[in-house]
């Protein structure tokens, strides 16, 4: 497997299907699930691992965020990557850089509300990963939905030429979603965690955020809203730890 540190590093070879999977690390189980469903479709299989720190709007995350390369590029290799692309911020946001990408439509609400500049921060990264890796296909999870929304509206309105696939939430055996801020969560906290899938099994957001604030939680939103269908949405707080998840609805539900 190949380690490719920096920009000028990043040589691939274009005979065949070159497929993407954007990270930013700390990788996991669901990221297993993604590397799984990518592996048959490409002859070539990148993981870019990059924490983006245009996507943070709170510099106290971004500090607590997650970092070991070695471990992500053993656990990439072990699930079988054949390109890890690891650049410093630096590369990719070298001084004077100043071009964004402002996503509307699909960007707003929800996360955004908590997390203005977010969407921005996304959709520049993935539109710089999308130009450097080139792949025909790129795989995301639907446990970010709002994100996915947000990157096929980047690549139909830009004309960018990449097919974007999406993979189901993986989720751990008590049903949480996996991901890399789990690990912040002691173990009184997981317990309080485990009231989001419980509340998403509602399929109903006033009920759902009742099953939340039963359990002591306060979401930051309980919605539904239309991202590629019907789509329920929860984010809450647990301690220091902010969580998201979501549930598809059957198509008529109500936003």
């Amino acid at each position: 497997m190949i380690v490719a540190r920096s920009i000028g590093e990043l040589d691939l070879p274009r005979n065949g299907i070159v497929g993407l999977v954007p990270t930013m690390g700390a990788l996991h189980a669901g990221h297993t699930a993604l590397f799984e469903a990518a592996r048959p479709d490409c002859d070539v299989l990148v993981a870019s691992v990059f924490v983006n720190p245009a996507q943070f709007s709170e510099l106290t995350d971004l500090s607590a965020y997650p970092r070991d390369l070695d471990h992500d590029v053993s656990f990439a290799a072990e699930h079988g990557v054949d390109v890890v692309f690891a650049p410093p911020p630096g590369e990719m946001y070298p001084d004077g850089f100043a071009t964004w990408v402002e996503p509307g439509g699909a960007a707003e609400g929800l996360e955004s509300a908590d997390r203005p500049g977010h969407f921005r921060g996304v959709a520049t990264v993935c539109l710089k990963l999308f130009n450097l890796v080139r792949p025909q296909i790129a795989w995301f999870g639907r446990k970010d939905a709002q994100q996915v929304a947000v990157v096929k509206q980047l690549v139909r309105d830009l004309n960018v030429p990449v097919e974007i696939k999406v993979v189901e939430t993986a989720r751990d055996h008590d049903g949480l979603a996996f991901s890399s801020r789990n690990g912040r969560l002691t173990t009184a906290e997981r317990e309080l965690a485990r009231a989001i899938p419980r509340a998403l099994e509602t399929r109903d957001p006033v009920a759902a955020r009742s099953v939340l604030e039963a359990a002591g939680l306060a979401p930051d939103y309980v919605e539904v809203a239309d991202l590629d269908g019907p789509t329920l949405l929860v984010a809450a707080r647990i301690g220091s730890t902010r969580l998201i998840d979501n549930v598809p609805l059957p198509k008529g539900a109500r936003s």
